[in-house]
């Protein structure tokens, strides 16, 4: 690889046919823009500049991916990728090479750009092609008849009907030595179909001074794919989706149905992990040994502990979750709450910013918010903790061997102490004493001759 690296990402297009007022190249593929996805892989490569060619909705995309590593080029207005590389031209050194990248071709691999960089070293010109069963719409690679060798690239709007039979096709990522790069940009014009400056015509340019052009190709073809419509962009997640799943049963992931799983982030996996269909993982999530994800989960930057289940349809964020815990189905478990070993949360139960240790349950139809449980508690089904006043939060604090009984108001701020028993169908607005029996009911009455309304 080159002592020098420089990188340029072009990503200043519109993108019209993606019919949205969001720059093209920050629409989401697994939960994150494009242009991350790239970025992400080129700062991999570890290279001495970095820099980001961007045109429509600049200054959001400036927003949207905030990295001071980052060195920011306008092309205004947009004539094509070799303009674009023309503006990025005074950040690149005399030295070393540039690699070329595209914000919306954001699965290109780690593995495909190290063998192009070492094809082409610091004095050949590297290109990645593909060749394609249909290469409708690429610019196709011409080579010599007899030594193999390229000559050029023709575009396809340019393409002779001959040269359009050709399977070979461009990339558009390619490797240029720095020392070339600088004399041929100022050169390139617009003498095309598009009136615009093609980057590839700078292939002509190395074979006219004898510079060799040296081609790889992708380890994947679906590498190369470029975004231009919602509907690539969707074919594009499902290819992203498929390989990580791919990954996943290769480490050993038991995955109920490969389609039908989406990582939005990164998801890592203890021995013996199970995940049924329809579950999405967002963010870091981290799942310990035999845990099992039942359908229709979401966790997003979660750690579940070892032999943990998530029954169908809970929801988790931003938590951590003990060993031997069993979540839903149809819970929620909101940021800032951590349940440790052996804590049951059942169907319909919502804990927000809440502490729960081992052994307690919240089993039914419960709301816990701003609490602290301790150790094998049972909350009753309907019990609420009130812990808003309509202007500030408080705290519920819990302590061991409280049982509550349903349909429990706890008023906050208010202590529930050590051995406690609430009483169903009570509010409670004041700590209760240990090892006692605390309820709060109005006596029952009887209302004789009382009429139910009725419609008029």
């Amino acid at each position: 690889m080159a002592s020098k690296l420089s990188i340029v990402i072009l990503a200043a297009g519109k993108g019209k046919r993606m019919r949205s007022s969001l720059p093209k190249v920050l629409h989401p593929l697994a939960g994150k823009p494009m242009l991350a996805h790239v970025v992400n892989l080129a700062k991999k490569l570890n290279p001495d500049k970095l820099c980001i060619v961007i045109g429509h909705g600049g200054e959001c995309v400036k927003d949207t991916i905030h990295d001071p590593d980052l060195n920011w080029v306008v092309q205004a207005p947009q004539l094509g990728t070799g303009h674009a590389l023309l503006q990025a031209q005074p950040c690149l050194g005399q030295e070393g090479m540039t690699l070329v990248l595209y914000g919306d071709v954001p699965l290109i691999s780690l593995e495909t750009l190290i063998r192009l960089i070492e094809v082409a070293s610091d004095k050949n010109y590297g290109i990645l092609t593909a060749v394609l069963e249909n290469p409708d719409g690429y610019g196709r690679i011409i080579r010599d008849s007899e030594t193999n060798t390229i000559k050029g690239i023709v575009e396809q709007k340019d393409a002779t009907e001959p040269q359009k039979t050709i399977n070979e096709i461009n990339t558009g990522i390619m490797v240029i030595p720095n020392a070339y790069l600088h004399e041929w940009l100022p050169r390139l014009d617009n003498n095309n179909a598009q009136q615009e400056y093609y980057l590839t015509d700078i292939v002509k340019m190395a074979v006219d001074q004898d510079v060799s052009v040296v081609s790889s190709e992708s380890v994947h073809e679906w590498e190369i794919l470029g975004v231009n419509s919602r509907q690539q962009l969707a074919q594009l997640e499902r290819i992203y989706q498929k390989d990580y799943a791919n990954k996943l049963l290769d480490e050993g992931v038991m995955l109920y149905d490969p389609s039908r799983i989406d990582v939005r982030g990164e998801l890592i996996c203890g021995t013996d992990v199970e995940i049924d269909v329809n579950c999405v993982f967002d963010g870091i999530v981290t799942l310990g040994d035999r845990v099992k994800i039942e359908a229709n989960c979401i966790l997003k930057n979660v750690t579940v502990s070892d032999g943990t289940i998530i029954h169908p349809f809970s929801h988790i964020e931003d938590a951590n979750i003990g060993a031997n815990c069993k979540i839903g189905p149809y819970s929620r478990i909101r940021p800032e709450t951590q349940l440790v070993d052996n804590v049951h949360i059942g169907n319909f139960v919502e804990i927000k910013k809440s502490r729960i240790a081992a052994g307690s349950k919240v089993n039914h139809l419960s709301y816990i918010g701003d609490t602290t449980i301790g150790q094998n508690v049972n909350i009753g089904a309907g019990t609420i903790t009130c812990n808003y006043d309509g202007a500030n939060k408080h705290q519920t604090i819990i302590e061991d061997n409280v049982f509550v009984g349903s349909d429990t108001q706890l008023v906050a701020p208010v202590k529930i102490s050590f051995g406690s028993t609430i009483g169903a169908g009570s509010t409670i607005t004041k700590d209760t004493p240990e090892n006692e029996l605390t309820l709060s009911r109005s006596k029952q009455v009887s209302i004789n001759g009382w009429k139910r309304p009725s419609k008029t």
